[in-house]
């Protein structure tokens, strides 16, 4: 009966296929054969045909499943079934194996679908997810010019380009944006890197500094396959740091060969000289495979005299610093039996980092020097148990360090000298056992359940030059979790107006001892009335646990003239002591969060789709230095609740003794009946944030004959932020202002592929900002900037051009510039160095060769 049923599918897809039935060969491919397969990126009806015609398999699907779906580039040693799951990959359908071949058919129509493609967003195999997915794989990261993650999730307008990236600005607030060691790192919503968790390959590394951020541009860029952006609360699945939401970089799993790539480039204007070399070897078969990266990068500096916006008021001013990195990393896994398989993978990146800065040395300028060195490595491994055809039992664990050095220095005519030098020193460990699978089968399909425990702990070493500075701290944390994903009602079941709805819930609980034991909820809804729409809501519990630096960075007490604070009428003998620092009873922020949305894919208009969702979140008991302008910390009654006015010597003195740091600097000496205030500015949990906004995502690809295809993509983020440092101050904006996202960020992409040529034309808008750093308000206006990448690869011919891809990029092609912003001083960033970069027209060329 099976056998029947299965060449009756086969004939059915056969007679409305058309192009899509391939490999109608008079040899059959043998079961279990394993076959050297490379595939160029291309529609997924021109994979299957060339996939069928060189395996000699029968492989069928009807035109409205396949049209406008896009396969990646496959390279390796396959079974046919296994190049199948790799073509299918992240489309929304599945392998159905009959006796004659293969059907290929959506996802929604099997009650087993694969599980081994796990989706960023849920811990349950093959569960679809109530929250946005942004996806970027591969090729399209090249189509669009990108050579590297730093690059890529810059551009993604949901990340905002503060946190953690090369070139910010010593006039950043360093909540809002810090560079420290050259690394890059996603920033959703702009709520800070350390708001956003980033995992590689679904695990956790180590941190980078001072903040809870990673370094995405560590992982050699020959090794990434696609990025996934989940932008919305996660800490239900992830744990601490996901409040504004998630982003997993997938490393490749198999090619076969050897893959090298040339990159050179500048900016027209000076300065940004690009050189970019990598290989990947690979190597799969019968039961396993193994591909190893290496890149080597570097960029020179581009100085304030070399553009026209600042060579009047900063001329020796660094506004890029000069940066090289060496990277290599490996992603293996092997089979040691039918239904267990060990993975693991590894990386390792040295970055160097040189920085100058002018000032003023006596009376004479002279410039400021800094120095960084950041080594960071980490490995992940996993074992995978399959239990029957429905369960996964996994044990995963993982070990990484970052280590940042940092070396200051001094010039003056020619002469320099070493001033000081610091490092950091992270460490991350975490071991986690987690399974999934079905528990029973309802009316609309199997309900499915997913669990996990695990052990984290970290560490940070700092030291600034004494024992006073020094820091060295451990924080452990333990976790359980438990995710469900409820089908209420499938498509079999023929309900008027409902072709599918689901549910899915789940919770975490961790424990981090000494600070505080969490438990986090979400709940996600997805209901699709028919064929071509999807409604989507979810809403939840997130928080990020208080960073080692926060807690227990250098505590000091000042005693500064009370003038100081803007206190008038008293005597100029007046004191108040000064308290900043960290606080070991810091609590984790936490944050609602819940998001509502729509996807609307018509059958009539195969290959396009719109999604628009609204997400809101409130970010509460932020960590924050509670008075943001110590000069009124005295006159301003906003600060009150941190001021102590006419302290006693008892309290004064159990003040200095809390602090490692105690110095005097006004002009006479402390006597406890002079000071008249304590000043405590120390971090607390006090803050609020509010945000809300729409991500509008649409896109339309379809082939225009054999020979050509097009694919047209819009990402546009609207987003309104407000912040209250504590309960007794106003409440601010932050959207729209300076070093701050804009309300309106937005991207554009048009790809053409004609067979052996791709040109890609890309928009980048960013909306306005005002400069509200002063009294008088001043307009950033918007900016739009226009990319295009021309690629064209050798496929017909024999010898050393064969897959050989000659890449010509031209990024910011008129040449927009940021607008000037005043500073205060001479090491100041004169534009706002968050939301733009002093790159000017960038020309690259590339060359990509396999071997």
């Amino acid at each position: 009966m099976r056998s029947r049923k299965s060449r009756w599918l086969v004939a059915v897809a056969a007679a409305t296929v058309g192009m899509g039935v391939t490999g109608q060969a008079q040899a059959q491919a043998q079961p279990g054969a394993r076959y050297q397969i490379d595939l160029p990126a291309e529609s997924l009806s021109a994979a299957i045909l060339d996939l069928g015609n060189r395996t000699q398999s029968t492989i069928a699907a009807a035109p409205p499943v396949i049209e406008g779906k896009r396969a990646p580039a496959i390279s390796g040693n396959f079974t046919v079934e296994e190049a199948l799951e790799h073509l299918l990959t992240g489309s929304g359908l599945r392998i159905e194996s009959v006796a004659d071949g293969y059907v290929i058919q959506p996802a929604s129509q099997s009650n087993t679908p694969n599980a081994d493609i796990v989706v960023t967003g849920t811990r349950i195999a093959g569960a679809p997810i109530a929250s946005p997915v942004i996806s970027i794989d591969r090729s399209a990261m090249q189509e669009s010019g990108f050579s590297d993650l730093g690059s890529v999730v810059r551009s993604v307008p949901q990340s905002f380009g503060g946190g953690q990236n090369p070139g910010v600005g010593t006039n950043v607030p360093s909540n809002r944006g810090y560079d420290l060691g050259g690394g890059s790192s996603v920033n959703l919503r702009g709520l800070g890197s350390d708001a956003t968790l980033t995992l590689l390959d679904g695990q956790r590394v180590s941190y980078t500094a001072s903040a809870q951020s990673i370094d995405v541009s560590a992982i050699p860029f020959g090794l990434v396959d696609h990025i996934d952006i989940v932008p919305d609360g996660a800490s239900a699945l992830y744990g601490s740091d996901a409040v504004a939401g998630v982003a997993n970089v997938v490393l490749r799993r198999d090619m076969k060969g050897i893959e090298t790539t040339t990159r050179v480039g500048g900016s027209t204007d000076g300065g940004n000289f690009q050189q970019q070399y990598g290989v990947a070897a690979g190597n799969s078969w019968k039961t396993g495979g193994l591909i190893v990266a290496y890149d080597r990068s570097s960029s020179d500096a581009v100085w304030g005299r070399q553009r026209s916006y600042t060579s009047a008021i900063a001329p020796n001013l660094m506004l890029m610093p000069q940066l090289w990195h060496d990277s290599v990393g490996f992603n293996g896994h092997q089979a040691l039996a039918s239904n267990l398989t060990f993975e693991t993978s590894a990386y390792y990146n040295n970055r160097n980092e040189y920085d100058v800065f002018p000032q003023t040395v006596g009376s004479v300028l002279g410039s400021g020097q800094l120095a960084t060195r950041d080594q960071v490595w980490g490995i992940a491994s996993k074992l995978k148990l399959k239990l029957g055809a429905d369960w996964h039992l996994n044990l995963q664990g993982s070990v990484g360090k970052d280590h940042v050095d940092l070396y200051n220095g001094n010039c003056v005519n020619g002469t320099c000298s070493k001033t000081s030098s610091s490092f950091y020193r992270n460490t991350a460990h975490s071991i986690e056992v987690n399974g999934d699978g079905k528990l029973f089968d309802l009316p609309g399909g199997p309900l499915k359940v997913a669990l996990g425990a695990g052990y984290r702990s970290i560490s940070l070493g700092y030291y600034a030059g004494s024992a006073i500075t020094t820091i060295q701290r451990g924080q452990d944390s333990s976790y359980v979790f438990g995710e469900l994903a409820i089908p209420v009602v499938g498509a079999s079941q023929d309900v008027p107006f409902i072709k599918s709805l689901s549910v899915s819930a789940a919770v975490r609980y961790e424990r981090y001892p000494g600070i505080d034991n969490v438990a986090t909820p979400k709940f996600g809804l997805i209901y699709a009335p028919d064929d071509d729409f999807d409604f989507k809501a979810s809403w939840g519990k997130s928080f990020r646990a208080p960073t080692l630096y926060e807690q227990y960075v250098v505590r000091g007490a000042y005693v500064y003239p009370a003038t100081t604070f803007g206190v008038s009428g008293y005597p100029a003998t007046a004191q108040a002591i000064y308290v900043v620092g960290g606080s070991p009873n810091l609590k984790p922020e936490r944050a609602n969060t819940w998001s509502a949305g729509m996807s609307f894919h018509p059958r009539s208009v195969p290959g396009a789709k719109l999604e628009v969702s609204y997400y809101n979140i409130h970010y509460r008991d932020r960590i924050v230095s509670p008075i943001t302008v110590p000069s009124q910390a005295l006159s301003n009654p906003i600060y009150a609740s941190q001021i102590t006015l006419a302290p006693d010597a008892a309290t004064q003195a159990a003040v200095i003794a809390s602090a490692n740091r105690y110095l005097n600097v006004s002009s006479y000496p402390y006597a406890p009946a002079n000071v008249v205030a304590i000043v405590n500015n120390s971090t607390v949990n006090a803050g609020n944030q509010w945000i809300q906004g729409v991500d509008i995502l649409a896109e339309y690809e379809r082939d225009l004959g054999k020979r050509d295809h097009l694919k047209v993509s819009v990402d546009v983020v609207y987003i309104d932020s407000r912040q209250q440092v504590s309960s007794s101050q106003p409440i601010l904006p932050l959207a729209g202002t300076i070093f701050n996202p804009p309300h309106w960020r937005g991207q554009g992409f048009l790809t053409w592929k004609h067979d052996a040529m791709t040109v890609n034309l890309a928009a980048h808008y960013i909306g306005a900002l005002t400069d509200n750093r002063t009294t008088t308000s001043y307009p950033i206006p918007s900016m739009t900037t226009f990319d295009t990448t021309i690629g064209y690869t050798f496929r017909r011919v024999f010898g050393p051009l064969q897959g050989l891809t000659l890449t010509l990029s031209a990024q910011n092609v008129f040449n927009a510039k940021p607008t000037q912003i005043a500073i205060k001083s001479m090491y100041d960033t004169p534009y706002d160095s968050t939301n733009y970069a002093p790159f000017g027209r960038v020309l690259s060329f590339g060359v990509n060769t396999k071997w």
